[in-house]
């Protein structure tokens, strides 16, 4: 049996088989490049899943972090808005500022009498508190300085002053709201007063015997001053209304605030006690005469 096989078998390479090298050295086949390609898919699949599950987490955060941010800075912009509108609010001070000033007329201090005293004064008693248009001076249109309107309407304050004699009597009594104003009113009557002796009327560093001793000493021509001030003197009779010739109120001036004094409680209150003390008398008896400068 030997014999037949003739060469030795192991030599011819067409009956020899793939070796065991050979098969390692061969290059896949396409179904096996197909599985490893599944498998990879396989194995990429849930990764992918999870990569885009976080990336859809991290972009839900982002939305509602800008959501927020936008509701709070709408919030702060409409509280900003609501307060720039309160900011926006005009004060009384503003609108009078804004306003064109009028003038005061003899019917303005006729109210304030009679809104006064229409409770605690009877009618016959309110008549007699009232004032004619002959106790008052012209008006001031808001064009003259306090001189030129003193001039305006005292054309022979030289003679008056010369005539005046009297002790604890004043000619020309200016009413204002301060202490301040009275030193301000005075520098205006420079040009105004002449050899007049004038005196300054109000409680700041000037006690009330003070006053009532200069009063008594010597004549004083001018007098300016405050209405609490000017009320307690008449009540103390530090002075009187004999000679008194002319009465100016400091009507139309306003303060930082905006307010005549009429229009601050206090002195409106001791304005109304001066008239009560007997200037509105004297006005109605002709002696006097009053002006709203």
């Amino acid at each position: 049996m030997a014999d037949d096989l003739g060469d030795e078998w192991w030599t011819h390479g067409d009956n020899s088989g793939p070796s065991e090298t050979d098969e390692d050295t061969q290059p896949p086949t396409e179904e096996q490049q197909n599985k490893s390609t599944s498998k990879k898919r396989k194995s990429e699949k849930p990764t992918q899943e999870n990569t885009k599950k976080k990336k859809k987490k991290e972009t839900d955060q982002k939305e509602c972090f800008i959501t927020q941010e936008r509701s709070e800075e709408k919030g702060d912009k409409e509280s900003n808005t609501k307060k720039k509108r309160r900011k926006k609010k005009k004060t009384i001070t503003d609108v009078l500022a804004s306003a064109e000033p009028v003038p005061g007329s003899p019917a303005d201090l006729r109210s304030l009498l009679k809104s006064h005293y229409s409770q605690t004064r009877s009618v016959i008693e309110q008549e007699e508190l009232t004032l004619p248009d002959s106790c008052f001076l012209n008006i001031n249109d808001l064009t003259h300085t306090l001189s030129s309107y003193l001039k305006e309407v005292c054309p022979k304050w030289a003679k008056i002053q010369k005539q005046h004699t009297e002790t604890r009597s004043i000619v020309l009594l200016i009413v204002c709201g301060s202490a301040l104003r009275t030193i301000d009113l005075i520098k205006q009557i420079g040009a105004f007063k002449g050899e007049a002796k004038v005196q300054k009327l109000f409680a700041r560093h000037i006690k009330l015997d003070d006053h009532i001793k200069v009063l008594g000493k010597g004549v004083t021509h001018i007098g300016v001053g405050t209405p609490g001030r000017i009320a307690a003197l008449l009540e103390k009779e530090g002075l009187t209304m004999q000679g008194m010739r002319y009465l100016i109120f400091d009507w139309n001036h306003r303060d930082q605030k905006q307010r005549r004094m009429v229009d601050i409680t206090e002195v409106k209150t001791d304005l109304l006690k001066i008239m009560d003390l007997g200037l509105v008398q004297s006005c109605r008896e002709g002696s006097a005469k009053i002006g709203l400068f």
